[in-house]
């Protein structure tokens, strides 16, 4: 259908969709292949999958061990926000040199007005081919356009478009075109749930209301008393009156620097120092708009087409020099600096990650800032020695004490669940509650607990022991009396691991000088695991 390219209604919306989006970046990133069978996990389920995946029967919201039973070669990542965000940013950009003003609606979709572009192209169907061109110069495949009167419609014609030619008329089988005026009809047969909630959504089921135009059917006044200002919007998303219209974004400044070495540098030294001026580039940037970045991500591309890439986090924020040191730890790591590479390093990128304003890392008015010499003196002791040589103390995850001990180089961040937030946060069966004590041995000390008898006290498979402790032991040294004891309180991990699985019992008690101790009672014997000073 011809579009008037001077009277074109400022409500028609062009939206670029790249399926599966969170499974293409993710495969990118980590050198998979897309068509292959491939699942984000979220908290134990599936958050997204691939197309061969869903064709093994896996969906979203299904649990692990049911996908991984119907597609036995499901490859599983951990799904990452950032990810989609950053690997959709270049996207974007190469866009917006196409079609000015765009607005991001999540990472894989991008809307934008269709009057401009349909005026420069030559009309819509020329606009939309422009789009993909674009997109399927940076190797996104599979990517659709829709183009309707709003982004709801326009959307939902972009998904379409794919499963049976344009739609409206005839086109490319990857661009749907709805004729304008058309919206309300096209989304009509479209379930409900596109536009309500869950909670809704049952409501109007319950009452027979499944498609969008059953609900557009309804008085608008009855659907707003009923379900408030969400149902209405949602009513008037439905009916085609959407009143959404597109908020071109301001393209953000760009900080990130990269360099292409030719021919490629084979050495970590050579490289290091060809890099020092794109670091001073780096940081000047983000320090002429009073900024500062407090974590990096650096990106490594070989001779042989391989990919390496880190996040590192700062104390403090980054300098030159220590954007140069990340880039030689990332490099080298059990290495040297001189030392050799085994494959050329044909292309460095760095990417903030964390950026901050200055003003939040001054010092206080009265000194309340940061200790510079111990920072000077530990970042300077870890440039020489590398990253792994300055570690500060941790609180992990664990039900043992000596498990919840770990050390983390100066700098990083805290370990992590594998499904988000803090490992010592987590719940954790059968871990000693608060207080905990203060002296933790890494080497457990054998100690021996004795009955009144001088028979060493036992524990049976029910948790009872054998008899009550009456004298203790450390490491060979003559027996004490005991004041107080109490337990013992099984812990029991990986229960279902025959190979792996562990059983002990913990105890507590109190010696003749009043120190207390934490006592633990496995296969071998009795070991002293921590003391309360």
């Amino acid at each position: 259908m011809a579009v008037d390219l001077v009277h074109a209604d400022p409500t028609r919306t062009i939206v670029l969709w790249c399926p599966d989006w969170p499974v293409f970046a993710a495969c990118r990133e980590s050198g998979l292949d897309p068509d292959a069978p491939v699942a984000l996990t979220v908290g134990g389920q599936i958050y997204a999958c691939s197309a061969a995946a869903r064709r093994d029967g896996v969906v979203r919201g299904l649990k692990l061990r049911e996908a991984q039973y119907r597609s036995p070669e499901l490859a599983l990542l951990d799904y990452d926000a950032s990810l989609d965000v950053r690997v959709f940013e270049p996207v974007v950009r190469r866009v917006e040199e196409t079609v000015p003003g765009v607005q991001l609606i999540r990472p894989g979709t991008l809307a934008m007005r269709a009057r401009g572009p349909a005026r420069y192209y030559g009309g819509e169907d020329a606009a939309a081919r422009a789009l993909l061109d674009t997109v399927a110069a940076l190797d996104v495949v599979g990517a659709r356009v829709g183009v309707a009167d709003g982004p709801f419609a326009a959307e939902q014609a972009a998904r379409a478009a794919g499963a049976g030619g344009a739609v409206g008329g005839p086109g490319e089988s990857s661009v749907g075109i709805v004729a304008p005026g058309a919206s309300a009809a096209f989304i009509a047969p479209l379930p409900v749930r596109l536009v309500v909630d869950a909670r809704i959504g049952t409501l109007l089921n319950r009452l027979g209301v499944r498609t969008l135009g059953e609900f557009a059917a309804l008085p608008e006044a009855d659907v707003r008393r009923r379900f408030g200002a969400a149902g209405a919007f949602a009513h008037d998303r439905a009916a085609g009156r959407e009143q959404a219209r597109v908020l071109a974004r301001t393209p953000p400044p760009e900080f990130e620097v990269a360099q292409e070495f030719e021919p490629p540098l084979d050495r970590i030294d050579q490289l290091a120092f060809a890099f020092r001026l794109r670091a001073d580039e780096f940081i000047d940037r983000m320090r002429a708009k009073r900024l500062v970045c407090t974590g990096i991500r650096v990106e490594i591309d070989d001779e042989a087409g391989g990919h390496s890439s880190r996040s590192w986090l700062h104390p403090r924020w980054f300098t030159p020099a220590d954007v140069v040191d990340r880039v030689r730890w990332q490099l080298q790591g059990a290495g040297t600096a001189d030392s050799a590479l085994t494959r050329p390093i044909v292309r460095l990128r760095v990417v903030p990650e964390r950026i901050d304003s200055t003003g939040n890392h001054e010092e206080g008015l009265w000194g309340g800032g940061p200790d510079e010499r111990v920072h000077h003196g530990l970042t300077r002791v870890q440039s020489m020695l590398g990253h792994d040589a300055v570690v500060t103390a941790a609180i992990g995850g664990g039900r043992m004490l000596a498990d919840r001990q770990v050390l983390v180089p100066w700098g990083d961040r805290a370990p992590e669940r594998a499904g988000g937030g803090s490992a010592a946060a987590a719940p954790w069966p059968g871990s000693l509650p608060a207080l905990a004590p203060a002296s933790v041995f890494r080497e457990r000390l054998p100690i021996g607990l004795l009955d009144g008898g001088g028979a060493a006290v036992e524990i049976d498979a029910r948790g009872v022991i054998s008899a009550k402790p009456e004298r203790f032991a450390l490491a060979g040294a003559a027996p004490a009396p005991v004041r107080a004891w109490a337990g013992p309180w099984p812990v029991v991990e990986r229960w279902w691991d025959a190979e792996h699985a562990r059983r002990v019992h913990r105890f507590q008690i109190v010696d003749d000088d009043g120190c207390a101790w934490l006592l633990v009672r496995d296969d071998e014997g009795w070991w002293a695991e921590a003391r309360y000073d």
